[in-house]
């Protein structure tokens, strides 16, 4: 993961989210500011404790369940659910829907497991937006369901062009090639890593097993990646420390 970032032009904004997300060379939507994108706001007691999907805003929205058209009626939600927010930032950013509510219920998710760690959606969508566009990446786009419409896989890591050998380490089980490890999924974990860290967003639905091709997974591994050992994504050291790990 985050294999790229060597190339990554970093854009801070203050505001409503604090950071506002990282982009190699498009810029954000014309006049878009922090003030523009709805604050992701939930209190710790509105989450349940040790749950893998957090509650949003005001109902459970599980992966399942979970619409990237709907405005709420569909998972019994009501204005200022998840997935409420989602749809405005979708709006107001031009990010895929189901990306946006991946990083969202990975922030919620590491508010309850880790609140030390301070990490924002928006630091997530930056790694999302740069490793993969956000899903988008060779066109392939994100289900509603968070899934992607066919695999994303990276470049072989075979030691030319600049880039790292890697010889293969999932018997090309995850990324197709027996030889060399490929980056996988819209944040593009390399396999060993994604075996190591994998986390299924929502174990309640299908079979509870860990996919990198799902945003809502790929999210909530890349979030307690980025958490490990205790990381305090809130400072700058800490964040800078994260996305070079």
């Amino acid at each position: 993961m985050l294999g790229r970032l060597a190339t990554v032009v970093v854009v801070v904004a203050v505001g409503a989210v604090g950071v506002w997300f990282l982009t190699r060379a498009t810029a954000p939507p014309s006049g878009l500011t922090a003030s523009d994108i709805p604050a992701l706001q939930v209190t710790a007691a509105q989450v349940q404790p040790g749950s893998a999907i957090p509650v949003s805003l005001t109902a459970a929205e599980p992966q399942a369940q979970h619409n990237s058209t709907s405005t709420n009626t569909s998972t019994g939600g009501q204005p200022g659910s998840l997935t409420d927010w989602a749809n405005k930032v979708a709006a107001a950013t031009g990010i895929p829907e189901p990306a946006v509510w991946g990083y969202g219920n990975a922030e919620l998710a590491m508010r309850t497991e880790q609140p030390a760690c301070q990490l924002s959606w928006a630091t997530l969508a930056g790694i999302g937006r740069v490793e993969s566009d956000h899903g988008q990446f060779g066109g392939a786009h994100l289900l509603p369901n968070g899934e992607e419409s066919k695999p994303v896989i990276g470049i072989p890591l075979d030691g030319t062009g600049g880039n790292r050998a890697i010889p293969d380490t999932d018997h090309g089980a995850l990324d197709g090639d027996p030889v060399y490890d490929h980056a996988v999924g819209p944040m593009q974990f390399l396999p060993s890593t994604w075996v190591e860290y994998a986390s299924a967003a929502d174990a309640s639905a299908g079979n509870g097993k860990a996919d990198p091709e799902n945003i809502n997974d790929a999210a909530i591994t890349a979030a307690r990646y980025l958490c490990v050992g205790g990381r305090d994504m809130g400072t700058a050291s800490g964040w800078w420390s994260g996305l070079l790990s």
